[in-house]
Parts: structure tokens; C-alpha cells; sequence
């Protein structure tokens, strides 16, 4: 009896999550604890994580900020140090910065590209020198964003818009240079869901009026939207895609 459904678990699997104290990421870890994996959790915000940790089993909670490099060097031998192997990243942590490009302050841009894509680089190398020296390998899943293919203004996000770009120009760039080591390298370019992210802008009529206008499904969306495509990318039913982003938006970037 062929069971499709089976190459979707991750059984036995140990996947990181960053950004994981809300929205995108915990919705994440929870999806990925539910089909059999061990989720290393982690954000800045110790007490979310460890509520999260103590209510899911198999969810292993730390404490780091990614835009620092001893955070994320700790963050991955703490992965391999408590569970043994990595196999599958979701870099997922980032920030915006919503403001005119002529009035961005140049610090709070680069902080932006800072944790939005150099952690991420950063995180998939440390990653990837673990599991090139796995059989199976491992699955890299950054998490771009529709505005990393398609402008956002009037939402002005200039650091935000770049690094969202680059990421998705670093994933193909990753997964070629990685393909020979067994490790896929992809992206999820979500369009605008009620995160915390987006609350503030979905929370106003104008914000709101212009998210369903856009959209061609008319509403935002909704994270466990995301469920299927975030499985698909990090488990062995997408074992022979790389390279690829796939674009999780109501219909947006069809426009």
C-alpha cells in the first residue's frame, strides 16, 4: 500500500527554527513537532520559547539573537550537542523597517540586512557544515517574502524589500553550491498574514483595504496557510527540489 502522506513526517528528524517565539516560526516548530521531529526553537524572547518548550514535546528551547555570530555558533552546537545532527534549518527570524527610503536612517538599514539576511547566511553555513557530514544530508528553508520578487510601496521597506531580494538570489546561489553535498537549499515567500510582523497594518482600515485589494483572494492569510508548503520544502516529499522559492500569497505576485 503506497502511503503518499508518509514522505511529508519528519520522524526522527532535527530541525532548527529561529524566530520561533511567534507567528511563521512557533507556528512552524508546532507543525514540525507534529509530524515526528525534534525542534530546536529559537528568539530572543527566553520566556515564549520555554512556554512553548514545556507545552510540546520534543521542542528543545535557546535563547539567541541571530545577529550575533557567537549566538548563532552556540544556537548550532547546541543543536548537535543535545540532539546529535541537523536536518533541516528554517531561518525565519527578521525584522522591517517601515519607512520611506529617503528618510531610512543608514544604521537601522543595516540592521535590518543584519538579521533579515546575514544571519541567514551565516546560520545555513554553520548548518551545512553539519550536514555535509550526514548520509541523508539536510533541507535549508529561508523564509523570503513576496516583497524579496515584487516592490512593497506605499508599505516603503527598503531594508526589508533588499534583504527579502537577497535572500532569495542566496538561495539559488546556495543550493547550487550545496546540491553535491546533499543538502536542498529553498524559500517560502509568504505574502501578508496576520502575524506580528503585520498586526499594526492589518489593524487599520486603510492597511486592511489595500492587503484585500491587492490580493487577489481578497484577505490575508492565515499561518497555518503555510503548513504545506514549509512540509514540502523540509521533509523527503520535496527531495528533488533546490534552488527554488515557492510564493505563498493569495494570488499576489500573479498580478
Amino acid at each position: 500500500m503506497i502511503d503518499p502522506l508518509a514522505m511529508f513526517r519528519l520522524d526522527g528528524k532535527v530541525a532548527v527554527v529561529t524566530g520561533a517565539s511567534s507567528g511563521i516560526g512557533e507556528r512552524t516548530a508546532r507543525t514540525f513537532a507534529a509530524v515526528g521531529a525534534t525542534v530546536v526553537v529559537a528568539a530572543r524572547r527566553s520566556e515564549r520559547l520555554e512556554s512553548l518548550a514545556a507545552e510540546i514535546p520534543g521542542i528543545v528551547a535557546v535563547t539567541a539573537d541571530v545577529t550575533d555570530d557567537g549566538d548563532c555558533r552556540r544556537l548550532v552546537d547546541t543543536a548537535v550537542d543535545r540532539c546529535g545532527r541537523i536536518d533541516v534549518l528554517v531561518n525565519n527570524a527578521g525584522v522591517s523597517d517601515p519607512v520611506p527610503a529617503i528618510d531610512e536612517d543608514i544604521s537601522r538599514f543595516r540592521d535590518v540586512l543584519a538579521l533579515d539576511l546575514t544571519a541567514c547566511f551565516l546560520l545555513a553555513q554553520l548548518s551545512a557544515r553539519v550536514m555535509r557530514e550526514q548520509p541523508t544530508g539536510g533541507s535549508i528553508v529561508n523564509v523570503a517574502s513576496i516583497h524579496g520578487i515584487v516592490g512593497s510601496a506605499p508599505n516603503n521597506q527598503p531594508g526589508y524589500n533588499a534583504a527579502k531580494g537577497g535572500l532569495v538570489q542566496l538561495t539559488r546561489e546556495l543550493a547550487l553550491q550545496w546540491t553535491r553535498l546533499g543538502i536542498r537549499v529553498n524559500a517560502v515567500a509568504p505574502g501578508y498574514f496576520a502575524t506580528e510582523l503585520t498586526d499594526e497594518l492589518i489593524a487599520g482600515d486603510s492597511g486592511s483595504a489595500w492587503i484585500e485589494r491587492n490580493t487577489p483572494m481578497r484577505r490575508p492569510g492565515r499561518v497555518e496557510e503555510l503548513d504545506g508548503a514549509m512540509l514540502l520544502l523540509a521533509s523527503d516529499a520535496g527531495s528533488y527540489i533546490t534552488g527554488t522559492t515557492i510564493t505563498v500569497d493569495g494570488g499576489w505576485t500573479a498580478r
